[in-house]
């Protein structure tokens, strides 16, 4: 089993379904890597047990997704001296934006690195950029991924232009 450095933390399991996408990048790329539910209002002091723990256990970034006041990144990058990075969870009243602008406006001395609204792949992929600068295989890894997607847009510039926009939609919609 791969050491584990990356914790993935949100704060409600219905936050998961946006989650899974950091965890599914973390494991295409062999990040070893582990899920929590923790609250930053109704778990306090577990989130606080863990979050002071973490280093310790090797962790090296953590990545915490959250919705509506969406405090949580903000709680564990207050105590963990490494990388934070912050999902903010779309909400039903504001759509994500209360949490996208509770993640981003941290106070200074306390940085959370903020993807966009529902950004978990993002965050996933930066955490393994973060983890990269120090991990050769790792930077193959990611140099690899890079060149895939480059590939790909590649082609379907090319694929857009012998058969023509009109055609591209239709092969597009089968």
């Amino acid at each position: 089993m791969k050491n584990v450095t990356v914790s993935v933390i949100m704060g409600s399991d219905s936050d998961l379904p946006i989650m899974k996408e950091a965890l599914d990048v973390l494991n295409d790329f062999g990040v070893g890597n582990e899920v929590l539910v923790l609250s930053a209002h109704r778990t306090f002091e577990a989130t606080r047990e863990y979050v002071m723990s973490a280093e310790n256990k090797g962790i090296k970034v953590i990545i915490a997704g959250a919705g509506g006041s969406a405090h949580l990144p903000g709680v564990i990058a207050a105590m963990f001296p490494l990388p934070v990075i912050g999902v903010p969870i779309k909400t039903k009243s504001l759509d994500g934006l209360d949490s996208l602008l509770s993640i981003v406006q941290m106070p200074p001395g306390i940085p959370v690195a903020t993807v966009g609204i529902n950004g978990a792949k993002n965050a996933g992929l930066l955490a393994v950029q973060i983890l990269s600068t120090s991990d050769q295989t790792l930077a193959k890894k990611l140099s690899d991924y890079k060149t895939k997607q480059k590939d790909s847009v590649l082609a379907k510039t090319e694929k857009l232009k012998t058969l023509g926009y009109k055609k591209y939609l239709h092969s597009q919609r089968l």
